[in-house]
């Protein structure tokens, strides 16, 4: 099925695993899905898959102002931080709250996607893949919500515009969850195409606009109970057609797990196997397009067990193993 793989651009190294243990640090309290185990599972499977040999583990830094600034204004980032409690938590909204190690993981989050950014584009790495808690795909310019407190694949995708001065850059989301903090920073850039897949209605109860409203927003709302053949057709006759015209120069992916069937979050009902399948078509598009530049930035997933294997499977992909 994939004949093209033998073509594949030719990029040396092993894929970046980019992490660090600040990310266990943000706890949103007993219960909470979005979890420090979260990272531990995923850790752990990787290990029993015997696929994290091939990674190359790589510690985030922090993200610096400057870097935070292209896609928050100050007066939010002092904002998160005038929140930030000594001891238990501070609740930003129902959904979310703040811990005393909530900032630095935060930090190291966006600060992550900026370390893949300039591996991919310096050529040290085929691809990244970014193991990072808090999420950030629903954390507006100048709004958290949703588990989010920066939106770390859009620093990210600032940082690749702004250093190596890309004029056409994609972000794929198949998250359960509509990334509307994205689509808000990124709605009206034209060199930023965005394609994604979620559960409609559902929260954020958002993105279903009206096909073509917006040349650079691709979204395919999904009914609840969608599965593998809903999704394989929305990548195929939706997202493929949009990239392929797009034609871009660096290749985003916000990767969330909680479409899976095991994962109760949501109503879908995908398989490891089509993370592993459409990774498999977005690396084709990279390759095409972008020189192999892919960077994938985890988001969602909370059923511990098929987070773990998802991501393992998109990472076998990436990886090519």
């Amino acid at each position: 099925m994939f004949s093209w793989l033998k073509n594949r651009w030719h990029r040396t190294g092993l894929t970046a695993y980019i992490t660090h243990s600040d990310c266990l640090g943000h706890n949103m309290g007993v219960g909470h899905p979005e979890c420090p185990e979260r990272l531990i599972a995923i850790r752990d499977q990787l290990m029993a898959s015997q696929i994290f040999d091939t990674l190359q583990e790589i510690d985030a830094p922090l993200v610096t102002p400057q870097q935070l600034a292209r896609v928050h204004p100050p007066r939010y980032v002092d904002y998160i931080e005038a929140c930030t409690p000594q001891v238990g938590t501070f609740r930003i909204d129902p959904d979310t709250a703040m811990s005393p190690g909530t900032l630095p993981a935060a930090q190291r989050a966006a600060g992550a996607v900026v370390k893949a950014v300039e591996l991919v584009c310096e050529d040290k790495v085929p691809n990244a893949f970014c193991a990072i808690r808090p999420p950030g795909h629903h954390a507006e310019s100048a709004k958290s919500m949703g588990f989010c407190f920066f939106n770390n694949i859009a620093v990210g995708v600032a940082h690749a515009m702004s250093v190596y001065k890309y004029e056409r850059v994609a972000i794929v989301d198949f998250d359960v969850h509509h990334g509307n903090g994205t689509e808000e920073i990124f709605k009206d850039d034209p060199r930023v195409l965005m394609a994604s897949m979620f559960q409609h209605p559902f929260f954020p109860y958002c993105g279903d606009t009206p096909a073509g409203s917006n040349p650079h927003m691709h979204n395919v709302p999904m009914k609840a109970g969608s599965g593998s053949r809903e999704f394989r057709e929305a990548v195929e006759t939706v997202w493929l057609p949009a990239l392929h015209d797009f034609q871009p120069q660096m290749l985003f992916i916000s990767a969330g797990f909680d479409a899976h069937r095991e994962d109760d979050m949501g109503s879908m009902g995908l398989t490891e196997s089509d993370y592993e399948w459409v990774t498999r078509h977005l690396l084709q598009i990279a390759d095409l397009y972008c020189q192999g530049r892919v960077v994938s930035v985890l988001e969602g997933g909370y059923d511990l067990s098929s987070l773990a294997r998802s991501v393992t499977a998109h990472l076998r992909a990436l990886s090519d193993t």
